[in-house]
């Protein structure tokens, strides 16, 4: 028997299948594109990506035929909600958190109690959360919001599609700005204060709950057992954390990614106060008993990309047509030391504690004489700031990280993870894993569906580590040096930028 993990994120999708054991049997990836219809809004598919989906699951079922799938879980990206009827068919498209719509309704959350708010949902009223794209779906296009059975996100909508019961995990929940992270359940009085009525919302539970099994007709058109186990999936982050092995108090992940992100780990939520300083949210992780709050940077290996596209096209035309990986040679150009650039890596929206919607980069330093590797080096060293950044403002609030596990497409490069390692001053455990999204699934899948008796057990099975990183003791403080310097950036920026 295996299990299956699907990761459904904003720009693409992969799927894993393991064995009880946790050898990988199957492995698959699709990518999609974001849709635009005016300036400002950003959408998926829902139609044309349940097909990739699809066309994905079937692909793996056909592959592990000789190990039937047991038990599947999704991780999905946040914020993301496709309307649905009864009929499981889906009515629309998803609008994502980057999209513009909704922002009259969050400036009306906004005029709440912010101590009130954040101790009740567990957030900070932000543009990127659903539930104001809802409002604003019920006020633009009533119609659709009238025929609609539910809203779902994508971790819910597959295994509803598949055939479960319409359910979403407490951390999917906590996206929406409309959950009441207390008392677990949906928030009556934000819905009452938005008229947002909640049978058009899914019934919420613990991840890693069995939520139903794959129907005979699912089975049919995608080879899939008849009875398979659907396990309610969870928060991309927190499935991420939860492949990582965070499964712990004092743990956290540290997602490198086109999102930068920390993710750590408590079991008793810190002081209200302390976390509204930082502006830093509560949601419920994947683990039962454990919470999580997150600091993130938007810009992230993003900024690489946009390094890639911009300044070495030639370069990667080159890689591809021989088969390599053109960020392995871009970062090798890296020099050893610390770079003399000082970069405020604000490229897109940022997180905490700024949550700044109109980007404004610096990069000051340069001269005749800096090289490409020191351009790439300077952009990791002030992304890898905003993020030693955070440390500080989470100790502060209370939150207590004892260890840091990388994750995502960044973990893989010795030399970034070492650049980090040195800025943040704390080792870093790299996992032989490191797309962990979709592992962090497999496990929900495999302890829901009762193949392991615990997570615990499941994470010791399934997840191990592959090397620690150590900060070297002179570049370390010379990272200090330099981060000091780098505090001066955020207030120099608001003072240039065109009012």
């Amino acid at each position: 028997m295996s299990l299956l993990g699907l990761d459904v994120g904003t720009t693409g999708a992969k799927a894993i299948v393991l064995s009880e054991e946790g050898r990988l049997l199957a492995s698959v990836r699709r990518e999609y594109d974001i849709v635009r219809p005016k300036p400002g809004w950003a959408e998926l598919d829902s139609q044309a990506i349940w097909r990739q989906l699809k066309d994905m699951i079937r692909e793996l079922a056909i592959t592990t035929v000789a190990n039937p799938i047991l038990a599947l879980s999704v991780s999905s990206m946040g914020e993301a909600y496709t309307p649905v009827s009864r009929d499981r068919t889906i009515l629309g498209n998803c609008l994502l958190g980057f999209d513009s719509r909704g922002a009259e309704t969050t400036e009306r959350l906004a005029r709440l109690d912010p101590l009130m708010f954040l101790e009740r949902s567990g957030n900070l009223a932000s543009l990127p959360s659903g539930g104001q794209k809802l409002i604003w779906l019920r006020d633009n296009d009533p119609e659709t919001f009238a025929g609609t059975y539910k809203f779902l996100g994508w971790a819910d909508l597959v295994c509803y599609m598949l055939g479960a019961d319409p359910w979403t995990d407490y951390s999917l929940a906590s996206r929406s700005l409309l959950f009441d992270v207390q008392r677990t359940c949906w928030s009556e009085e934000t819905l009452d204060y938005l008229a947002m009525p909640l049978e058009k919302l899914p019934s919420v539970g613990q991840a890693g709950t069995v939520i139903g099994t794959v129907s005979r007709e699912a089975a049919e058109e995608l080879g899939l057992p008849v009875g398979a186990r659907l396990v309610l999936g969870a928060h991309d982050q927190c499935a991420s954390a939860l492949g990582a092995g965070v499964i712990q108090p004092g743990q956290a992940a540290y997602g490198m990614g086109t999102y930068i992100c920390i993710a750590a780990a408590y079991d008793t939520i810190p002081p209200t106060e302390g976390l509204l300083a930082a502006k830093l949210n509560v949601e419920h992780h994947a683990v039962p008993g454990l919470f999580v709050s997150f600091y993130g940077n938007l810009s992230g290996g993003a900024v690489l990309k946009w390094f890639r596209d911009t300044f070495a096209q030639v370069e990667t035309r080159e890689a591809l047509a021989d088969g390599r990986d053109v960020y392995d040679q871009l970062l090798a150009e890296m020099p050893e030391s610390p770079t003399d650039l000082l970069v405020l890596a604000h490229f897109a929206p940022t997180g905490p504690p700024y949550f700044d919607e109109h980007p404004y980069a610096l990069i000051a330093g340069l001269t005749l004489e800096t090289t490409r590797g020191d351009f790439i080096k300077g952009l990791l060293e002030g992304v890898t700031y905003y993020l030693r950044q955070g440390l500080e403002q989470m100790t502060t609030a209370g939150i207590v990280i004892k260890e840091l596990r990388a994750t995502g497409g960044g973990a893989r490069s010795n030399s970034w993870l070492q650049v980090t390692t040195d800025i943040l001053g704390r080792p870093l455990l790299r996992p032989r894993v490191t797309e962990a999204s979709a592992l962090g699934a497999t496990i929900l899948a495999g302890s829901g569906s009762g193949v392991y008796s615990t997570i615990e057990e499941a994470v010791r099975i399934l997840v191990k580590i592959d090397r620690t990183f150590e900060p070297d003791p002179r570049t370390e403080a010379l990272y200090a040096g330099l981060f000091a310097r780098y505090q001066s950036l955020y207030p120099l920026s608001q003072s240039l930028r065109r009012r």
